[in-house]
């Protein structure tokens, strides 16, 4: 049997107080959880963590099959792929959970939310770190993908469908492709081009295109200002230059 091996004394209460605050911290940030029986048959987010706690543990005690065909199961049953040797802090939340993936050398700390479609993943085929490391507190919006052997501070926000491949510091929001600060410490980022950021979830191309309308519009307008006069366009001059408007 996979599972026949008994947990250590030292594991076994640990493994239950992470699911306990697993479960518990589902009420703190998700207004739709009504009820703890709610919670524990309908949340595939709930049920990927806590299946992993047990893979996790597994993956620990070098019975890499056992985690690996566990997590397997937990990526049929939620449609988030969990790598048994990634590493969780407490109170992780996956809110929706669908098409999460969190690659093996993964590491997440404390108090962490991510919603739908997030990938945690590598941009290298080397062994030894190559997934990126997740501070505590950090929001990671629905679709984002980060990428590579970076490290996200505490405290940051990343925007839905942004990609990060650089390190993000503390206490910043990220957004847009590649991902950008435009948040640092509750102090908001000023563009040189006059793009609005003010929302942590933005268009980054719609934006763009807009700025790019009202610098040509600025153009336009400095180009009337200092338009050459017909009497002095160089058409009406002779092959000779003198031009016919001076005759």
């Amino acid at each position: 049997m996979f599972f026949s091996k008994p947990q250590t004394p030292r594991a076994m209460p640990s493994l239950f107080q992470d699911w306990h605050t697993d479960v518990t911290c589902v009420f703190a940030r998700d207004p739709a959880a009504r009820s703890l029986t709610e919670v524990l048959i309908t949340y595939p987010g709930v049920h990927a963590i806590l299946l992993h706690r047990i893979s996790h543990r597994l993956w620990k005690m070098d019975w890499k099959f056992s985690a690996r065909f566990l997590s397997a199961f937990t990526r049929w049953l939620t449609n988030i792929d969990i790598h048994p040797g990634a590493t969780i802090g407490k109170r992780f939340f996956i809110d929706h959970g669908a098409g999460v993936v969190i690659g093996e050398t993964a590491e997440v700390g404390d108090d962490v939310t991510m919603y739908h479609g997030v990938t945690l993943g590598g941009t290298s085929w080397n062994k030894g770190r190559r997934h990126p490391s997740v501070g505590n507190n950090v929001l990671i919006g629905a679709g984002a993908k980060i990428l590579g052997a970076i490290a996200i501070g505490n405290n940051v926000k990343v925007g839905a469908n942004s990609v990060v491949m650089k390190d993000v510091p503390v206490c910043c929001t990220v957004i847009g492709i590649p991902g950008r600060v435009v948040q640092s410490k509750g102090v908001k980022i000023q563009n040189s081009r006059g793009i609005d950021l003010e929302q942590p979830i933005v268009d980054p191309i719609g934006k763009a295109i807009q700025c790019l309308v009202e610098r040509l519009d600025a153009l336009e307008n400095h180009q009337e200002k200092v338009a050459v006069p017909e009497s002095e366009n160089c058409n009406q001059c002779e092959a000779d230059g003198v031009c016919k408007g001076g005759e």
